[in-house]
């Protein structure tokens, strides 16, 4: 009986560990959402040679 109680607590203990990491996972998905930039609200990176290139 003892052994079922160990294997039991284990598990439960498991089960708070991925609990825990399923909550730390969607806590970054949502700060990550927060911090996007819509690519609407961007600008095109445009190379510093074709920038240059109206100035030689």
């Amino acid at each position: 009986m003892a052994g079922k109680r160990d294997k039991s607590a284990v598990s439960r203990g498991e089960q708070i560990q991925e609990a825990e990491r399923e909550a730390a996972k969607q806590r970054l998905l949502a700060q990550a959402e927060a911090d996007r930039i819509p690519v609407e609200e961007t600008t095109r990176a445009v190379p510093d040679r074709w920038w240059r290139r109206g100035q030689r």
